[in-house]
């Protein structure tokens, strides 16, 4: 991929295997792995369980564009975490945000979609805007041959802004508000005390459908933010890491929705409207989702991995006021990040602001040679059902070393 050249370092880290919260190189020396493939591997590298699913299924077909008795299994499973009953599959969270924009313009009629600022929902043409020095909507950086100018569908907030939301919503333009529930691709966000409910309200005022992006906050528990802390969408977006490893993502609705978009449809064209995919729900991706919700990322697994996470969080936040280092530490569940800033960031431009692509960069490569893998251009860690104590420590080891080499 074109963006492994900005791993750190001249020299590619290749793998040869990787188990639980480890993987081996090419040299043959141990690693500890808390990016976790960004999410895809949060469950660990090759569970067992998902393993055992996903090969005897490979064993009886994994495509056939027919669904298995899997399907209703997982689509229950997803029901069960995130409250809403209508559930259709992809091969990606991408791919689900890109179907729910879609079906969000079919039902409402309207163009737009609005997007909080410096968020993150896979290669989603309408969510690679941002705002400029005086509030317009432009490109973000680095967008590579944009269709059209990103103003044109997108509408952008800043995450914790309810006078902004107020002012785009009361447009009547925008089909859908498409968030996470914390930003997590810019550092860790944190909503601030009820704007989730503010933005509800919002929705349900000007008639605006809110489709919530759980791909990576599920790391608060077995269901994310939503299950967390009572949040009400009508549409929900997981990906990555139910699979198993299997590229996989989910996309569900609340009944009124669901119903709201099979009536716009023509049986007779409804595939070719621009949703779904030959391999989407594949045979091999629904076994994985089965095996790995029912028996892998359970909730006493993200009891665990919330605790090893609080520990990591802990060593961090120590070291940081050892050294005086003018930086802070935010956890969200089974994942945590630290900025170089001295207070948590209150939206997505604060923590962009405080950025430092160099620094990145040296801390990046000083924990990759004692052997600890961190979430790449950012300053995160993930946890695992495998993670232990003795992997957390290990990079508080690292991040005392480079402190002491910085400080």
């Amino acid at each position: 991929m074109l963006w492994m050249a900005k791993w750190p370092g001249p020299w590619p880290v290749y793998v040869d295997v990787a188990g639980g919260s480890h993987f081996t190189c090419a040299d043959g020396i141990d690693h500890v792995d808390l990016c976790l493939g960004d999410t895809g591997a949060m469950c660990g590298h090759a569970p067992p369980e998902s393993v055992k699913a996903i090969s005897e299924q490979l064993a009886r077909g994994s495509t056939t564009m027919l669904p298995t008795a899997d399907a209703a299994i997982a689509a229950s499973l997803l029901e069960e975490r995130f409250g809403v009953p209508s559930w259709q599959f992809s091969l990606s969270a991408t791919d689900a945000n890109r179907a729910l924009i879609r079906y969000a313009r079919q039902v409402t009629g309207r163009p737009k979609i609005l997007v909080i600022d410096h968020c993150y929902h896979g290669t989603v043409d309408e969510a690679y805007a941002t705002l400029d020095e005086s509030g317009q909507v432009i490109e973000r950086r680095g967008n590579i041959g944009a269709p059209v100018p990103p103003a044109l569908t997108t509408a952008v907030v800043p995450f914790n802004d309810i006078p902004a939301m107020d002012a785009a919503l009361s447009t009547r333009e925008i089909a859908a508000v498409l968030i996470e529930p914390a930003l997590t691709n810019i550092g860790i966000v944190l909503p601030d005390p009820g704007w989730h409910d503010a933005v509800r309200d919002l929705c349900d005022r000007t008639g605006t459908i809110l489709i919530i992006d759980e791909t990576h906050t599920l790391s608060a528990g077995p269901g994310g933010m939503i299950a967390r802390d009572g949040l009400r969408p009508d549409a929900v977006v997981v990906g990555k890491s139910i699979g198993g490893g299997i590229p996989a993502g989910a996309y569900g609705m609340t009944a009124e929705f669901a119903t709201s978009v099979r009536d716009s449809l023509v049986l007779e064209d409804i595939d070719v409207g621009g949703v779904g995919g030959t391999l989407a729900g594949n045979a091999l991706s629904l076994a994985g989702i089965r095996a790995t919700l029912s028996q892998v990322l359970t909730a006493s697994a993200f009891d665990s991995m919330i605790d090893r996470s609080t520990e990591w969080t802990d060593g961090v936040q120590t070291l940081i006021d050892e050294f005086g280092a003018p930086w802070q530490v935010t956890q969200l569940g089974a994942r945590a990040e630290y900025s170089f800033r001295e207070t948590a960031p209150h939206d997505g431009a604060e923590a962009a602001d405080a950025d430092d692509f160099e620094l990145q960069q040296f801390l990046h490569l000083h924990a990759l040679n004692r052997g600890i893998l961190i979430t790449p251009f950012h300053n995160m860690a993930l946890m695992s059902p495998a993670t232990t104590s003795a992997d957390v420590a290990r990079h508080t080891a690292a991040f005392r070393s480079a402190l002491q080499a910085l400080f």
